[in-house]
């Protein structure tokens, strides 16, 4: 039986090697609509902006997504996304 994890207004990818972000993105996006949940946060750090290039990149990609802007609260560390239910 598939591990049913429950999709929150945020996530953290510190856990994800940079290869494996963009679907994870894609799929949180995809999980957090379907919840209901249209303004998410990804904790993607600080550092040179390898994760937040990324990130936003995929975020750019994704249709579901109407915009998308660097928390000003986290010094660049996440991304604050809006997204459209209705797709």
């Amino acid at each position: 039986m598939p591990l049913k994890i429950p999709v929150g207004p945020e996530l953290d990818l510190h856990a994800f090697a940079p290869r494996d972000i963009p679907g994870v993105v894609a799929d949180y996006i995809d999980a957090a609509a379907a919840a209901g949940i249209l303004d998410v946060r990804l904790v993607h750090g600080r550092g040179r902006g390898v994760q937040r290039g990324i990130v936003q990149a995929a975020l750019d990609r994704h249709p579901r997504v109407i915009e998308f802007w660097d928390d000003p609260a986290s010094h660049l560390g996440a991304t604050i996304a809006r997204l459209d239910a209705n797709i």
